[in-house]
């Protein structure tokens, strides 16, 4: 009986932090107004760095913030980039500042990207 309630105490809070995280990164929410945030946008990425060159028309982009860092994780075989600041631009548009890493404008709807340094060459134009 002790095993069934704690299997159910687990099924519980395992509900509770899928309803929270699935309500707090909905489509409409602005990575720029949350501590912690999860989105995915989709479009054009590509890289060209390391002798290798990765294009994908219909690619995806998952954007990670936990505080007032912004990692940047690409599908289809692209390098991470990890570690990203942002000064607010506009009202609801945050663009990327740091030695190597300009060239990222983010709002809650869109993500452009031209990022050029040492490790390669990183597009995307995406939405969610």
């Amino acid at each position: 009986m002790k095993n069934k309630f704690k299997f159910l105490g687990v099924l519980c809070m395992a509900l509770l932090a899928i309803s929270v995280f699935t309500i707090s990164c909905s489509k409409d929410d602005d990575p720029a107004d949350n501590d912690f945030f999860i989105g995915t946008y989709n479009g054009t990425i590509s890289y060209q760095g390391d002798g290798q060159t990765i294009n994908d028309e219909d690619g995806k982009l998952t954007v990670v913030k936990v505080g007032s860092s912004y990692s940047f994780k690409f599908g289809s075989g692209i390098p991470d980039i990890n570690n990203v600041k942002f000064e607010k631009k506009d009202a609801n548009t945050y663009v990327s500042i740091g030695t190597g890493v300009t060239g990222i404008t983010i709002t809650a709807s869109t993500l452009k990207m031209l990022v050029s340094n040492d490790d390669g060459t990183w597009t995307a134009d995406c939405t969610r």
